[in-house]
């Protein structure tokens, strides 16, 4: 059994969520699939419009799962206009650590960080490779894998594993057991790791239930 996690590095519900993975990760294998919610055409550079946008919508994730929020990202990095919001890059930093060492989940959850509470720039290759090193992986190793991952086919895939489990954008769960694909609703766990990895080691849901939790769709996130 795994559980498929399928994400995007600026997706706010996904640094929710982000205690639920690692405490998932002590019960059973989690493969994580970026989904590309701001790469292409959905890049954006950091705006006015763009911070009054997502300032209620993570004030909101903040209240309901706990995790913290930066001023250096409030009144920081929302208010970089030099700044871009990327999924591309830090999506491929990712591959290039799990594909070297398997730590690209290890590397996401320090992106997370850096991103909503140091307010640092994460679609920059130059704030990735320190945050990179800073984990232990070899510089030239990381480079070099970095450089040649296909980024672009990897969120393809994403995208149609996410089409195939019936989710409807980031972060979707999935189970998987023999084949089969078990969508999790993880509204109930946010904010309650421990429990949710007592529940996944003692039952398989055997549907999606309803609660508030609202993911971003498929090409950013709304209040």
């Amino acid at each position: 059994m795994s559980l498929h996690y399928i994400y995007d590095p600026l997706c706010g519900w996904c640094y929710g969520a982000k205690p639920l993975v690692q405490a998932a990760q002590t019960v059973l294998p989690v493969i994580a699939h970026g989904g590309g919610m701001m790469s292409g055409a959905n890049r954006q550079t950091v705006s006015p419009h763009l911070r009054n946008y997502v300032m209620p919508h993570d004030r909101r994730i903040a209240e309901y799962t706990g995790q913290p929020f930066g001023e250096a990202y409030f009144e920081g990095l929302l208010r970089d206009e030099s700044a871009v919001f990327d999924s591309t890059p830090p999506t491929a930093a990712v591959l290039a650590a799990e594909q070297i060492a398997g730590r690209g989940l290890e590397l996401l959850g320090r992106l997370q960080t850096a991103h909503y509470v140091q307010g640092r720039r994460i679609a920059d290759e130059a704030v990735l490779f320190e945050l990179a090193t800073g984990l232990g992986l070899e510089p030239q190793m990381f480079q070099a894998a970095f450089e040649q991952v296909d980024t672009d086919r990897h969120i393809k895939e994403s995208r149609a594993l996410l089409a195939k489990v019936g989710g409807q954008g980031f972060p979707t769960f999935a189970l998987e057991q023999d084949g089969q694909f078990t969508l999790i609703d993880i509204g109930p766990w946010l904010g309650k790791p421990e429990a949710f990895a007592a529940w996944l080691r003692q039952s398989l849901p055997t549907q999606a239930s309803s609660s508030e939790f609202k993911a971003c769709g498929l090409d950013g996130c709304a209040p």
